[in-house]
């Protein structure tokens, strides 16, 4: 009887993890925030090319405790 259990809580732990992923989606079985992905941020985007990364400075710029 608890081998059953235990089994079937397995399964049922497969099963949500896979609708959370988007792998029912063949199903049309998915998760409301998976469809949406929020596009008001992205609207509310301004020139997000303008961003540039550049590297960290190296650790002998850092600034020195007071020891």
């Amino acid at each position: 009887m608890l081998r059953i259990l235990l089994v079937v809580l397995v399964l049922a732990n497969g099963l949500y993890f896979a609708w959370t992923q988007g792998a029912l989606a063949a199903f049309g079985l998915l998760p409301a925030a998976f469809s949406e992905r929020e596009p008001q941020r992205l609207a509310q985007q301004v020139r997000p090319g303008a961003l540039q990364i550049t590297p960290a400075a190296s650790s002998s710029t850092a600034p020195q405790s007071g020891r």
